[in-house]
């Protein structure tokens, strides 16, 4: 039995280099991974940094004045957060200014103008479905191909996509053929007109006809509705914010939008028929199985899966453009995809020639485009990191002085010990800023001063967990033993209370960050983080290289400079054991 155990702690005791290749493995390739992305210093936050300040007023529909209360402004907020934030580490603030403002705080070295344009984008969303369509200059708008693929082209997102049941990633012949470029202005209009009327007429199990006052209300309407189209120019930027101004969801109405070749072509839809409340999620998936590249991946509501399944369900028996829907998003159409069958089961994708970035912006805008009020934009001003920079260096400076106490502390009670301990400093602030750096590019993480806080905090807990250790090991040297097993035998037991205190501080970091928004999760995200590190870099770093240290001279012998001498720890004598007789005492004689 004690031959087991002594070979069980020698396997356990003389591979601690396996541990220390394995953190400077990682050490190597996240620096090398944070060099090869170009990002070799973490995003600062809007404190430190400066960026742009963005004043947004609320402006209800005529006649809703009560719209504009409490609960409609802090779901609107809500929603610009997760627009800007992400994981809400990216330090973009969203919050309330009085009864009507809400302000947006974009840090720099974010693409602030996307930033802009996803805040700015407020009013509601829907889906259209698509009655004629144009280039803005005249011609035929890009048609899908008559087997129902998208068109080639990388760069865009809008022409030739295409809607596909979620569940099933089969190519089918398409349903409809592509649109003659060369007929008649004449014709175009005929088919416009034919379009509209048969867009407005009663389903047949309406019982009531229309009256001849409101079919020709609806002929006045149409003509009006196809004048505008007319002259509408999508090209001028004026033209196109005011396109479709006034127009309720429940009638027809004209837009722009661009294409995939980035040509901006003019609409005439239909009714609203489905709203964008009725989206329960969405999200941007690389499709690997089929090929398709990245897609938009659609789950809508229960009542949203009905009219979904109902709108495409009369598209695809319909030919080009009129088996189209247009995702509409603040007037503008951000995407105009065709479907061949109806998409029922409350799932449905959208794929064709988007890029990851493309995708994902749809992807935000058909989870989080329907707000409860329109917003204006009052007032864009920048701001500058004077009094964040001044800030950064008192606190810099203050963690300097916090780091140069603790390292005077180890030097002066734990003496050759400290080595130990300063190295494990170094490499935890090496990970933490590798990290940190990654970060940044990958889900928006900005350093802010919160978080500084929060990396000057977790100096305090990885020392801590040094000396649990390294009191566990003198501990054992005072009962008598010698080193190399005073080692292995306080490890256990160290190790299961760094473990507790550390699980502590890593629950109180999740429960603010989740409790929390803003820079306060800044703060604890960061304590999370350097509180996991912690655990890595003592398991894999510190425990082998005292370890390794405990095997030279300087330390076994305990000279009185390595902390762990014997007589200044006060140790006892060394255990020893009493021997039993192997056999029954003999006299002199035998």
């Amino acid at each position: 039995m004690a031959a087991l155990k002594k070979g069980r702690n020698a396997s356990a005791t003389s591979k601690p280099w396996r541990s220390l290749a394995l953190i400077l493995i990682a050490i190597v390739a996240l620096t090398g991974g944070m060099f090869a992305s170009g990002h070799t210093t973490p995003r600062l936050g809007i404190d430190l940094a400066g960026g742009t300040s963005i004043t947004l007023a609320a402006v209800p529909e005529a006649g809703q004045e009560s719209a504009i209360n409490k609960t409609n402004m802090d779901t609107a907020v809500s929603i610009m957060e997760r627009r800007v934030n992400g994981l809400g580490v990216s330090e973009a603030e969203v919050q309330t200014q009085g009864d009507r403002n809400i302000i947006v705080n974009i840090p720099k070295g974010t693409n602030s103008k996307q930033a802009r344009e996803q805040v700015g984008t407020t009013a509601k969303l829907y889906f259209r479905p698509v009655i004629a369509t144009e280039l803005a200059g005249g011609g035929a708008a890009p048609q899908p191909s008559a087997t129902g693929e998208p068109s080639a082209d990388p760069s865009g997102d809008k022409a030739g996509d295409k809607a596909t049941d979620g569940a099933s990633q089969e190519a089918t012949d398409g349903s409809s053929a592509s649109a003659d470029p060369s007929a008649s202005a004449t014709t175009q209009g005929r088919a416009v007109t034919d379009a509209l009327k048969a867009d407005a007429s009663p389903s047949p199990s309406d019982k009531a006809s229309p009256s001849p006052s409101a079919t020709g209300a609806a002929d006045d309407s149409d003509a009006k509705l196809q004048a505008e189209y007319a002259k509408l120019d999508c090209t001028k930027e004026s033209v196109r914010a005011t396109a479709g101004d006034g127009a309720k969801a429940t009638e027809s109405t004209v837009a722009c939008g661009q294409n995939s070749q980035g040509q901006w072509q003019k609409y005439i839809l239909g009714p609203a028929a489905v709203d964008g409340t009725d989206v329960d999620e969405a999200d941007a998936v690389l499709n690997t199985t089929s090929g398709a590249g990245w897609t938009v991946t659609m789950k809508f509501t229960g009542e949203g899966s009905k009219k979904f399944a109902d709108i495409t369900g009369q598209l695809a028996q319909k030919q080009s453009p009129q088996n189209q829907f247009a995702i509409v998003l603040d007037g503008e159409v951000v995407s105009d995809p065709y479907v061949r069958q109806a998409l029922t089961g409350g799932n449905a994708e959208i794929s064709g020639n988007f890029n990851q970035q493309s995708a994902q912006e749809l992807a935000n805008m058909l989870s989080y485009g329907a707000l409860p009020l329109t917003f204006r934009e009052d007032s864009v001003t920048t701001v500058t990191a004077a009094l964040g920079g001044e800030q950064l260096q008192a606190g810099l400076i203050a963690g300097a002085i916090g780091l140069a106490l603790v390292i005077l502390y180890l030097l002066f009670y734990y003496r050759g010990l400290s080595f130990i301990a300063i190295a494990s400093l170094m490499v935890s602030a090496a990970l933490t800023y590798v990290i940190m750096a990654l970060l940044g590019p990958t889900i928006g993480f900005a350093l802010n001063l919160p978080a500084v806080c929060g990396a000057i905090v977790a100096i305090g807990i990885t020392a801590d967990s040094f000396i649990v250790y390294f009191e566990r090991v003198r501990d054992e040297i005072r009962e008598g033993r010698s080193l190399r097993p005073s080692v292995e035998r306080a490890w256990p037991r160290a190790r299961r209370t760094i473990l507790v205190s550390d699980f502590v501080s890593f629950l109180a970091a999740a429960v603010l960050f989740v409790v929390t928004v803003g820079k306060v999760q800044g703060f604890a995200f960061t304590l999370g983080l350097t509180t996991v590190l912690d655990v890595v870099v003592v398991f894999l770093f510190t425990k082998p290289l005292l370890t390794l240290m405990a095997r030279r001279k300087f330390f076994a012998s305990g000279h009185k400079w390595s902390g762990l001498d014997p007589k200044a720890l006060g140790a006892k004598p060394p255990l020893r054991r009493t021997r039993r007789p192997s056999a029954p005492a003999q006299t002199k004689e035998a």
